[in-house]
């Protein structure tokens, strides 16, 4: 229901997951989880993981297992205990407190639901029948955004080149099925199976929608998400900032893509008298605003129809929630049985009034000593991540200082903003879960749309306290880490030094870095799209990250199915050079002091184990499949070896020796930061 953020957010995980951490007395590494058979040498991933990875089935309810599920668990549990202290309390009309509890107490009352049927989205549906041209129609679209997906969709985030001004940004969207390649790749068995899947729901869908023939009306849509998908641009172009960078005035866009009504479409988008916005896919938009204009009226109509069911599938009937499971949950993502509603509920309240009950959540689980503890660490890792950029053999003095600038002028958030969102105009009912989620869609839009065109507010969050994640903003040259990220496995107070620099310490040294991967390095110190590399350093970079390409392209998660190199680029080179900023920052820690053998296992030793116990995880074949699609993170497994083996310090703490399987000659190791 909400837009993504895209290059905003290049963020440490999608969805992944794993079993937090038993922590053991004395290190904090999880000891009955790792397999004593496998040598680190050859596998590091399953040395520090092998039993848990044996022993540990994925929940039925869930696509993949392993840290950052259980951690999310654990914040939605919390949540909920929050969320139905305020659902039984009878608050004030209007107060947040009210809001939270009628907004949760309202999408888990599935009887209430049942029984109203379809009569809540009638209005949506007839408004949508009324449309009896292609500018009733564009209208209705900008009316939708933020509520449901279209082909084309809104954002606003701070221009790339003028990073000060918030800007409005059009971008490729309106698929039901995950990405372009489940469309076009015809020959690949998995994918033709999922679109087999769609098309059944969207019969269903088409069913419940009063069509007659539900199977010619799937046909119809199918048809027309492909001549979509034949022109967007795949996942690897969209990492590209430069092409995406396309600022126009409304008017030229109207010039360049004619067929649409591009001012009926932004006038009910709530952006009269927009003055400029950037277009991500000028192809694409030149090409949807033609289908657009070309196909049938009521072939477009129909598409929209089931966008809008499908979107709000969860707070109709039981028929339309169990078949959009059966698509989105058991099809696509591989889960054999729902979430519960608890927890469904608290993941659309989070989306609705997150910061509202983020606010509640610090008060009671993020102490004031937590985020001092989290300041000192980034401040290690940001001195360690200086050293290293003075060291760099590959670049020269010139873009050395350039990076030195950059790095000098990082913002640092950690666990909450210190303003908070105000909720006063969004209006919540009790008892009626669909217009709950309505008005808090629309109420996000618009607030999303007034900020077009006016000076970018730096205070503001791009994620929740309640999150279990972290990213780096390239236009707001900061690094975010959410509250609810900072418990074991990643930090505990009560852990050894070497395995907190292992795992939060390369989770921080990860998003710093980001702001210097193939994607991150095209942004200034204040945020701005601008060359700042000499061409010479340029080169050298590229060339270092195309081993890298090539490193992760021989991954093979899936049988015949590889990690897609230039993809997954920027999350590798923010592991790998987070890995070795972090392993930096715990030399340092210590001081010219040897650090203790514990747990049988040195200093560096316990670091690596930690890195890669972060990394535990199961995952789904259908969920890994999609994942190898659209996700610019390589699967866990290969993110905690694939950094390793590249590591001088990890060779040197396992001794690796020709012939070990994770052995890499030092003048193969590719090496960045």
């Amino acid at each position: 229901m909400k837009q993504a953020l895209r290059l905003t957010t290049l963020v440490l995980l999608v969805n992944l997951g794993g079993l937090a951490v038993a922590a053991a007395p004395q290190s904090g590494l999880d000891t009955k989880g790792a397999d004593a058979s496998v040598r680190p040498q050859d596998d590091l991933y399953r040395a520090a993981n092998g039993r848990w990875q044996a022993s540990t089935a994925i929940p039925a309810d869930k696509s993949s297992y392993g840290a950052f599920v259980q951690l999310a668990d654990l914040s939605d549990q919390r949540v909920r205990a929050i969320v139905e202290e305020l659902a039984k309390k009878k608050s004030p009309a209007g107060s947040v407190e009210q809001k939270i509890g009628d907004y949760y107490a309202s999408y888990m009352n599935t009887a209430a639901i049942d029984k109203a049927g379809l009569a809540p989205v009638h209005a949506l549906l007839a408004d949508l029948d009324a449309a009896q041209t292609r500018e009733q129609l564009a209208a209705w679209m900008g009316r939708q955004m933020g509520v449901v997906d279209s082909p084309l969709q809104l954002a606003v985030e701070p221009d790339y080149k003028q990073p000060g001004i918030n800007r409005l940004q059009a971008w490729q969207s309106g698929l039901g099925l995950p990405d372009r390649d489940y469309y076009l790749k015809t020959d690949d068995e998995r994918l033709a199976k999922a679109r087999a899947a769609y098309q059944s729901y969207l019969q269903f869908l088409a069913t419940q929608a009063g069509e007659k023939d539900g199977a010619a009306a799937a046909a119809r849509v199918i048809e027309l998400e492909k001549r979509l998908a034949e022109q967007q641009w795949d996942k690897v172009a969209l990492r590209d900032p430069v092409k995406l960078y396309n600022p126009m005035t409304p008017a030229e866009l109207a010039q360049q893509a004619p067929g649409f009504a591009w001012e009926a479409f932004f006038t009910a988008a709530a952006l009269p008298g927009l003055d400029r916005l950037s277009v991500a896919q000028p192809s694409y938009a030149i090409a949807a605003a033609k289908l657009l204009a070309d196909a049938p009226l009521a072939d477009v109509k129909l598409y929209l129809k089931l966008r809008t069911l499908d979107a709000f599938s969860g707070v109709l009937p039981a028929p339309l929630r169990e078949a959009s499971f059966a698509f989105h949950g058991t099809a696509l993502s591989g889960a054999k049985a729902e979430r519960p509603r608890w927890q469904k509920a608290v993941a659309n309240l989070n989306g609705a009034l997150g910061e509202a009950v983020g606010e509640v959540y610090v008060k009671r689980y993020f102490p004031a000593a937590d985020k001092a503890r989290m300041l000192d660490l980034v401040h290690n890792l940001m001195a360690a991540y200086k050293d290293s950029i003075d060291g760099l053999s590959w670049m020269t003095p010139a873009t050395k200082a350039a990076a030195q600038e950059k790095l000098s002028k990082y913002a640092v958030k950690i666990g909450y903003p210190d303003t908070w969102r105000d909720y006063g105009p969004l209006q919540v009912k009790a008892g009626d879960a669909f217009g709950n989620v309505l008005r808090a869609a629309q109420f996000d839009w618009q607030r999303t749309a007034a900020k077009a065109s006016k000076p970018v507010d730096r205070r503001e969050w791009g994620m929740t306290p309640q999150t279990v994640n972290a990213y780096y903003n390239p236009m707001m040259n900061e690094i975010v880490f959410p509250a609810a990220i900072l418990l074991p496995p990643f930090y505990s107070p009560k852990a050894d030094d070497a395995v907190n620099y292992g795992a939060i310490g390369a989770v921080i040294g990860h998003e710093i870095s980001h702001g210097f991967d193939d994607e991150g390095s095209q942004f200034d110190g204040d945020g701005a799209l601008h060359n700042w590399w000499t061409e010479e350093d340029r080169k050298a970079f590229d060339a270092i990250t195309a081993k890298l390409v090539a490193q992760y392209d021989a991954y093979e998660p899936i049988p015949g199915k590889h990690v897609n190199g230039k993809l997954t680029l920027g999350e590798n080179i923010a592991d790998l050079s987070g890995l070795q900023i972090a392993y930096k920052a715990y030399l340092r820690s210590l001081g010219g002091k040897p650090a203790p053998v514990i747990d049988g296992l040195s200093g560096p030793q316990r670091f690596f184990m930690g890195w890669a116990q972060v990394w535990r995880s199961k995952t789904r074949e259908e969920r890994q499949l999609q994942l190898l699609t659209v996700d610019p993170h390589s699967p866990t497994e290969f993110r905690a070896n694939g950094a390793a083996v590249n590591h001088d310090g990890f060779h040197e703490a396992f001794k690796t020796k020709p012939g070990d399987k994770m052995y890499k000659p030092s003048a193969e190791r590719i090496r960045l930061w």
